[in-house]
């Protein structure tokens, strides 16, 4: 049975603090009395094993309810980001085939489907309990929508089998213990905040504290007051700590380790965070197709700044080449996984599984190698390749030399049409509030350190770069800002 479910803690932990936000605190024994509840309640609409539950809730502790709700039923849970308009939400409820919806109130998006507002969902049981039924590992557990970035967000099929994959191997690999608490920053629509904040603590019957949404000038004081022992965020959540004036000094010394991931980190704002904060910091990577991580630095043993980590336990990373075989040490190449937590496919998509789920293996679409130590460095998204006048340029490699100035908070590269080179890399920077940099200091500084190919045509200083929901950089965005000047 898995491990990752509450109701099963319960028995040997229900006095434990287990889940809190800003309006409720509970127990193992309390959490699990209210998923009950709400089970009930669930089951009263009709809804039962094979049946999907769209969840449209800001993080708050409701949202774990239900999903968990669900799965004691034999449901699966498809997370809808609480920001999304009308259109996209309903795409994503009505593509899913979600059976009911819960959501904030009456003017949210619900797709004609059967709806239980959050301020309605039952907390004490009135009858008898329902539930849990036996989970089976095919069971899925979860329909995570894709960004889009590529198109029409895609639903990611993830079984029991891969949460409690997932889940067991982040509780290892970060040595967690019922002493260890999790501070929740990162979005519950998102995989990583499933995984490694959510199903990874309450497997270890450890307490999670979710924090609503990300404030840096708040984030501190919530560390302080609430003590956590790690927590996982995303390089744009690092930059902003970063970014905090110079009197802002926390205790920081409950925080045994933290997580960076999502998106790639330059080296020097994990540099800046370890010295200014004392952050034991640990870079990892993967995909939702992936059920979040492959790779990972270890908290005690070699950490590789720069690198992703090697593959973590259960899991196989191979570089391969255009032809398919796999290649040397030092090469450079597609990032390929297989193991237990590679998705089932696509919902309703086979021609797009069919491409990305190849005899096992996952293509990641990512571009890196390996080094001799099996660690990964991940040099850039094969679709953010530019070709300038037949050179293969990789943005990373451009957004690595400009963060390396001091004042660089965060850089993007994208490529912009060019009808006689092909594309011409466009740059944009934000900077620290206290730095004083030019366009012209900043491309001079890629003339010393960049071949004349990948010195970009032009660097943009704005004052933030995009962000897609996940936290990562809208790269898409920024390429169709450059489209009116290909005309």
């Amino acid at each position: 049975m898995f491990g990752y479910l509450p109701w099963q803690q319960s028995r040997s932990s229900g006095g434990r603090p287990c889940v809190r936000d800003d309006s409720v605190e509970l127990t193992y024994a309390e959490f699990d009395a209210r998923i009950a509840a709400f089970a009930e309640q669930l089951a009263e609409t009709g809804f039962g094993r094979g049946d999907v539950l769209a969840v449209m809730l800001p993080n708050r502790v409701e949202l774990l309810v239900a999903l968990f709700a669900a799965w004691r039923l034999g449901g699966a849970v498809t997370p809808v980001n609480p920001a999304f308009t009308a259109s996209e939400a309903e795409h994503q409820i009505g593509d899913s085939g979600a059976a009911v919806v819960v959501n904030e109130g009456p003017q949210a998006p619900s797709a004609g489907r059967s709806v239980i507002h959050v301020e309605d969902m039952r907390a004490s049981a009135t009858g008898v309990p329902v539930g849990p039924v036996p989970l089976e590992p095919g069971d899925v557990a979860l329909l995570i929508y894709t960004s889009g970035s590529t198109g029409r967000p895609k639903g990611v099929i993830l079984d029991h089998a891969n949460a409690e994959a997932m889940s067991v191997t982040m509780a290892r690999h970060f040595s967690l213990t019922e002493r260890d608490h999790c501070l929740l920053v990162l979005p519950l629509f998102h995989v990583n905040a499933i995984m490694v904040s959510a199903l990874a603590s309450f497997r270890s019957g450890g307490q999670l504290s979710i924090v609503g949404n990300f404030s840096a000038s708040r984030f501190f004081e919530q560390v302080e007051r609430l003590r956590p022992t790690y927590f996982s965020a995303v390089p744009t959540i690092y930059a902003l700590l970063a970014s905090q004036p110079a009197d802002v000094r926390p205790d920081t010394s409950s925080l045994r380790f933290v997580v960076c991931g999502a998106a790639p980190v330059s080296a020097e704002l994990l540099d800046r965070c370890e010295a200014r904060f004392g952050f034991t910091m640990v870079e990892g990577y993967g995909l939702t197709e992936g059920t979040c991580a492959s790779a990972c630095n270890p908290v005690d043993g070699v950490r590789k700044l720069g690198t992703v980590g090697p593959a973590l336990p259960g899991q196989r990373i191979e570089i391969r080449g255009d032809d398919g075989a796999p290649l040397p040490v030092g090469m450079v190449g597609e990032v390929v996984i297989s193991g237990p937590t590679v998705m089932r496919g696509y919902l309703n998509r086979p021609e797009a599984t069919a491409e990305t789920l190849v005899d096992g293996w996952l293509h990641t679409g990512d571009v890196g190698r390996l080094d001799e130590d099996g660690y990964l460095t991940i040099v850039d998204r094969v679709k953010d390749m530019i070709i300038r006048g037949g050179e293969n340029i990789y943005p990373k490699e451009i957004e690595a030399v400009l963060t390396a100035v001091p004042g660089v908070l965060e850089a993007a590269v994208v490529g912009r049409p060019d009808d006689l080179l092909g594309e011409s890399p466009v740059a944009y920077v934000s900077l620290y509030p206290d730095a004083q940099l030019s366009e012209d200091d900043l491309l001079e500084h890629c003339r010393l350190h960049l071949t004349r190919v990948k010195v970009p045509e032009r660097i943009e200083i704005v004052e933030a770069l995009p962000k897609n929901p996940v936290g990562k950089t809208d790269k898409p965005t920024l390429r169709r800002s450059l489209q009116p000047l290909a005309r």
